[in-house]
């Protein structure tokens, strides 16, 4: 039995290394779209009642393990030397910090990634937006989305860990999932 499991794992294990290493290359290449859940938060469910976008004190904001997560992802990107060009967030604090920590400078805020949480109603809408922009990116370039878990499942059907990218690009006027990139 433990050489089974042994034997497996020493299959499987590879087969994952060399995932990440083609994804990597891919993402070297150009033409694809991080999708960033933002990073670990304060303790809690959901912003407070009443918060408001543009005053990060009334919001759940980033915690300071989010915030290390953020800037693990600035290091892995650099490492592995993969260019992102435009960076857009939601209007939320904590996906703004997100993706000023993880690409380095302040990203465009764009309604159409805020959060579905609580606005339903807008999930066709906001996510033909982003479509439509996932449409336009070609190589060499990448482009970076720091959003919300339940934005990057309407696009996806993924539910992301806190600080994971989903690698996307656009195929036939369709969003395909090229791979998944977890904080390390």
């Amino acid at each position: 039995m433990r050489q089974t499991l042994a034997l497996l794992l020493g299959l499987i294990l590879p087969l994952a290394a060399f995932a990440d290493e083609a994804l990597l290359k891919k993402l070297k290449a150009g033409g694809y779209v991080l999708l960033l859940r933002h990073a670990a938060t304060e303790a809690g469910l959901g912003d407070p009642p009443n918060f408001l976008i543009g005053d990060c004190k009334t919001q759940r904001n980033l915690s300071e393990a989010g915030r290390e997560e953020a800037r693990r992802i600035a290091r892995t990107l650099k490492w592995h030397a993969i260019k992102v060009g435009e960076v857009r967030a939601s209007q939320w604090c904590r996906t703004l910090e997100t993706a000023e920590l993880a690409f380095g400078h302040p990203p465009v805020p764009w309604e159409a990634l805020n959060s579905l949480y609580k606005d339903p109603e807008r999930e066709a809408e906001r996510t033909r937006a982003v479509i439509e922009l996932i449409r336009t990116v070609r190589p060499p370039q990448n482009l970076a989305l720091v959003t919300h878990n339940f934005n990057i499942r309407a696009l996806t059907d993924l539910s992301p860990a806190t600080a994971e990218i989903i690698v996307v690009r656009s195929e036939g006027g369709k969003v395909v999932v090229a791979g998944r990139l977890p904080v390390q």
